[in-house]
């Protein structure tokens, strides 16, 4: 319809979504402004009604790489490339992660310049029973409260995703709730041609037991799971396509074996959540971020200071001498973390430098104290106690390959 305002003969168009238009309630004020208790959604369906402003899926887009662009010979479970999305094997093969470069094909088209690739360089042809690989995605369970899960008005919610894979034939998405009672839901979808990229929708039902419920905190509220191999222990039973309480048995029933061939590959890209139920025409567009905030949302979890991310000289921050064998330096956290994160460092202690005065040197300890969410110490150590009292001091990363790691991951 047009409004017109009262002042000038300026009009305003709009549509609603035909799914939310029976909630939607607006109001021309005298002044010529448009009120409205739902959202308007655009003609070119450029905006939907979204309960969330920020997408669910942090990096779905795989453009985030703190830790870098490329992991071999996985065989465990940790992030390996891209920020958010982790790996989960066990004795299901050897994967090397990468992240690709797109410039041609379906999600290119849509927009996506990277992918995350799962390419098998050791395959298992014969699954134990308790082998398996997957990618997986943590949900804060902060970000979990818009489904009301565990109440009557429960939602129903839709992933979308691109994916491509050598080996055809069925896939599971699995959930899993992980906070108050455990509970599982599963889904199958279908690669139809090899090595082709695919748009998928995954549908999952609504959860109104209250044992489903997600506690309003800053734990794992919800996994979601890319199976790619799954030994008996997880394939055996009934496939759990309605939330119930966890039964390994019936994870994962009907998934094929991806492990099986050292030509194999998966990857995906174009990862999304909307609460509601679609289909792939009447999916919402993704909601694509800026790099900065892209980078920033998955920095709530890590955090990477040097490196190749940053290069030599990243690092230098300034702090005082305690003893002449001892330093702290305060450490800002750009981006308030989920929690109090864990430290780690990369590299030698030779790739590190400090300088106290006209002194310098190679620490010969690295350590972090009293770790917060935006902030913490790094305590610097020189056995020769070659450190000056009293002298201010700082201290920096002389190569690529030194690096500090926070992290507050789920």
């Amino acid at each position: 319809g047009d409004f017109s305002s009262s002042n000038n003969a300026t009009k305003l168009s709009f549509k609603t979504a035909s799914s939310e238009a029976a909630a939607e309630k607006m109001s021309l004020s005298s002044g010529g402004v448009l009120t409205t208790s739902g959202d308007i959604v655009a003609a070119s369906g450029s905006v939907r009604n979204r309960p969330n402003t920020k997408p669910i899926i942090i990096n779905g887009d795989m453009s985030i790489v703190q830790r870098g662009i490329s992991t071999a010979s996985i065989t465990g479970t940790e992030i390996y490339t891209a920020d958010r999305w982790k790996v989960q094997i066990s004795s299901a093969g050897t994967w090397t992660q990468t992240q690709e470069a797109l410039t041609s094909g379906g999600p290119y088209e849509d927009g996506f310049h990277n992918s995350l690739k799962m390419d098998c360089t050791s395959a298992d042809g014969s699954l134990g029973a308790g082998d398996y690989c997957n990618i997986s995605y943590s949900i804060e369970a902060f970000d979990c409260q818009t489904m009301k899960k565990g109440t009557s008005s429960a939602e129903k919610w839709t992933v979308g995703f691109w994916v491509k894979a050598t080996k055809t034939g069925t896939y599971i998405l699995q959930a899993v709730n992980l906070d108050n009672t455990v509970r599982i839901c599963a889904t199958a979808y279908t690669v139809s041609s090899a090595d082709t990229w695919e748009y998928k929708i995954v549908n999952f039902p609504a959860d109104t037991d209250s044992s489903g419920k997600i506690v309003d905190d800053n734990g794992e509220g919800i996994r979601l799971m890319w199976w790619m191999a799954a030994g008996s222990n997880y394939t055996s039973g009934t496939l759990a396509t309605t939330w119930a309480d966890t039964n390994n048995a019936n994870r994962a029933v009907g998934q094929v074996n991806a492990a099986d061939s050292t030509s194999n590959n998966f990857e995906i890209t174009g990862v999304q959540l909307e609460l509601g139920e679609y289909t792939s025409s009447t999916m919402p567009p993704f909601q694509h971020e800026s790099y900065g905030e892209n980078l920033a949302r998955c920095q709530r979890y890590f955090q990477r200071f040097g490196g190749a991310w940053h290069g030599a000289y990243s690092i230098m921050y300034t702090g005082s001498v305690y003893t002449t064998s001892a330093a702290y330096i305060p450490h800002p956290v750009p981006t308030t973390m989920r929690g109090n994160p864990s430290f780690a460092r990369g590299g030698n202690l030779s790739d590190f430098t400090w300088q106290d005065g006209n002194t310098t040197g190679n620490p010969t300890g690295i350590a972090a104290e009293q770790m917060h969410e935006n902030m913490f110490l790094l305590l610097i150590s020189d056995s020769g106690g070659d450190f000056t009292d009293g002298q201010a001091i700082r201290c920096y990363n002389n190569a690529t390959a030194g690096y500090f790691d926070i992290s507050a991951e789920l």
